[in-house]
């Protein structure tokens, strides 16, 4: 039995572990790097058509996004979820496979003029939809064994909708561990969904530290902090321009401008219009609406009892096709628009930000944590100007974020969780986090709780029956790497994927008819020459 640490160790997404007991191999997420990157990352130990299963603690995509990747490179095990995370990822996963087809068509229509190489998506809609035939949800604490001597049970970690912390016990002959992965942990009392389940006993935990060294604070009131800043903007004649996560908090959002229209906390502006310009979030938001009482708190499911929609009001308008987008920046009324992506990385949330950010009567509000390296963060350290679509915008609008209302648990709230354990795990690892918050959080576990607890980094491999780290990876910091270059390293990856696949298929027709496997050594041989008269 034995954990190795593959992608956020000592970084905040990628999250990837991989767990071998049994003689099986699961990756506990499966997830893309966004923002900054800091180390590089080892290359996982096996091929993906080696690996067995994938347990998912949530939808977001840098705990989900390299799914279908995996499967382009030959994975084919089922994938573990809960039900809501399944119908989550069903959107997520086919939102980003799309919108990397929609990057590569448009930088391979200019790479055409400048004679540039190929623009390689990481994985298409096609392998997105052949990765969602392999999912498989379940409920909260129902166990399941995904493998002969591995059972999971998801636990509710109260950050998203559906999302879970995954308890495994293995067994492997006479002996037994236990392991907790926290995922993504919910911050307290927020909005639809219930606090985190407080964690079974495991022999070791892999915890996040998101805000593993911050406090969010005493709880603002949201409501009044909403309304304060939808008032003074109005008054000018701006817009609100909300950079929202599509999935979890374009709907908490929802739910606080709904309460604040149902008690006409604004003055002279009573309807004001809400504008939510995401396909993605509108596709969300319709999943929210579904029949998923099991996922939502006390205050929501009154909410339901009583017809009320919880995230739905008079004044909401949805916007799917680019024209309906456009049009939003044409429309002189104050209003609000949440749009995606969270850190303004990518989505619509740009075209808006270019239409308004020069403007001194709009506000921009972040709702949520920036990483560093992302426009989101450049704009909370108070840029001047930034560049959007090759433009450089001035940065004129009012920018605000609202503190607390963040979906990640902090400091106190992850040790309190892992504090409520029924006795001291072996060891607790952090991952999940900023280069120093992962060490210094590890600290503050051993500090508070008297744990032993250690920061992995990529490569790091533990010994599940001893306890022992057994190797070490490469510490290597990133420096900045082409687009380009990056591209070009994916595709070879992907070329080498397939190599590796392909000596498994070969080993594996020995028993194949002669008239078969001279079929199949010419139709390779034809592939050699083909590339090979290429390569000169």
């Amino acid at each position: 039995m034995k954990l190795t640490f593959i992608g956020a160790a000592h970084e905040v997404t990628g999250s990837c572990t991989l767990l071998e007991a049994n003689g099986k191999h699961i990756l506990i997420d499966c997830g893309m790097e966004q923002g900054r990157d800091t180390y590089e990352n080892c290359e996982l130990p096996i091929i993906p058509s080696d690996i067995d299963a994938i347990c998912l603690t949530h939808a977001h995509i840098d705990h989900s996004g390299l799914i279908p990747a995996m499967v382009a490179k030959g994975f084919s095990g089922h994938v573990f979820c809960t039900e809501a995370t399944h119908k989550l990822c069903h959107i997520m996963l086919q939102d980003s496979a799309h919108i990397q087809e929609q990057e590569a068509e448009w930088r391979n229509r200019k790479g055409e003029r400048s004679g540039a190489e190929p623009y390689v998506p990481i994985y298409t809609v096609a392998d997105a939809l052949k990765a969602l035939t392999l999912f498989e949800g379940h409920s909260y604490n129902e166990p399941v064994e995904i493998e002969e001597g591995i059972t999971v049970r998801f636990i509710d970690a109260g950050h998203l909708l559906g999302s879970a912390s995954i308890h495994f016990t293995l067994r492997e002959g006479e002996e037994t561990r236990t392991v907790l992965f926290s995922g993504d942990l919910g911050n307290i009392d927020r909005p639809l969904i219930r606090d985190p389940q407080k964690p079974p006993y495991a022999d070791y935990v892999v915890i996040e530290s998101t805000y593993g060294d911050r406090l969010h604070g005493e709880r603002p009131d949201y409501i009044a902090q909403l309304t304060g800043i939808l008032q003074e903007t109005f008054a000018k004649g701006g817009n609100l321009i909300i950079p929202s996560f599509a999935i979890g908090r374009t709907q908490e959002l929802l739910y606080l401008f709904r309460t604040i229209r149902e008690q006409k906390l604004l003055r002279g502006f009573e309807n004001f219009p809400v504008y939510v310009d995401s396909p993605l979030a509108v596709e969300a938001t319709k999943i929210y609406q579904e029949d998923l009482t099991d996922y939502y708190d006390e205050e929501t499911l009154a909410l339901i009892e009583r017809g009320v929609d919880p995230i739905s009001f008079p004044g909401l308008r949805l916007s799917i096709s680019s024209d309906e987008s456009k049009a939003i920046n044409f429309d002189l009324t104050p209003k609000v628009i949440l749009s995606a992506s969270g850190m303004c990385e990518a989505g619509r949330v740009r075209h808006h930000l270019k239409h308004n950010l020069w403007r001194e009567n709009c506000t921009v509000l972040f709702v949520g944590y920036q990483s560093e390296g992302t426009l989101g963060r450049k704009l909370l350290n108070g840029a001047s100007s930034v560049n959007l679509f090759g433009e450089e915008i001035q940065v004129n609008a009012r920018i605000e974020s609202i503190v607390g209302i963040s979906g990640h648990a902090d400091r106190d709230m992850l040790l309190d969780w892992l504090g409520s354990m029924e006795k001291s795990p072996v060891k607790v690892f952090v991952n999940h986090g900023d280069d120093i918050v992962c060490d210094s959080f590890s600290q503050t576990i051993h500090n508070k709780l008297g744990f032993s607890a250690t920061a992995p980094f990529s490569g790091d491999e533990y010994d599940l029956l001893s306890g022992e780290c057994t190797a070490r990876g490469k510490i290597v910091k990133l420096t900045k790497v082409s687009e380009g270059r990056r591209r070009a390293n994916l595709a070879y990856d992907r070329l080498i994927a397939a190599w590796q696949r392909l000596k498994t298929v070969i080993e594996l027709s020995r028993g194949l008819s002669n008239k078969e496997l001279a079929k199949f050594t010419s139709q390779l041989n034809d592939l050699c020459d083909k590339y090979a008269r290429k390569s000169k």
